[in-house]
């Protein structure tokens, strides 16, 4: 490993790799939406935990745009812990959440249902883009957000 960038080196590097996160939350999104939303023929299954799993991915490029110098072991633990919490809270019910949860923008974010498959789903997401996110890092020479 190489030293530390600092100065200008060192924030132009975390502005690309803040680029790189967002660029493939912007590529993710669309395809999670597109395997909820278009008839794909998929089996139930597939349906619904593969949409989990692009969700939890889209999760880890946003903790990773947001916290560009972590490495992608800190980033998954976040993503991560913030996919579980995020399922847990379907458990804790009020009007205005159930409410919000029956709109299709509660179903995307939030979901609807308490099950502990879509936490293991999450965590499968999560780690499939902590390993590309670790292949992209390797690749380039640089761990994106820090040398």
């Amino acid at each position: 490993m190489g030293r530390a960038l600092a100065g200008p080196d060192a924030m132009r590097t975390t502005q690309h790799a803040r680029v790189v996160y967002v660029a493939l939350l912007l590529v993710t999104i669309p395809v999670g939406l597109a395997w909820r939303m278009v008839p794909l023929g998929l089996s139930p299954f597939l349906f619904k935990y593969g949409g989990s799993v692009l969700w939890a991915v889209a999760l880890y490029w946003l903790v990773a745009a947001c916290l560009p110098r972590l490495g992608s072991a800190a980033l998954a633990g976040i993503a991560a812990i913030l996919a579980a919490v995020l399922e847990f809270s379907r458990l804790w019910h009020t009007p205005a959440m159930d409410a919000f949860r029956i709109t299709l923008a509660g179903r995307l974010l939030l979901g609807r249902y308490f099950s502990p498959k879509n936490i293991a789903a999450y965590w499968l997401g999560i780690g499939l883009a902590a390993l590309g996110d670790r292949w992209l890092r390797q690749r380039s020479g640089t761990r994106l957000g820090r040398k």
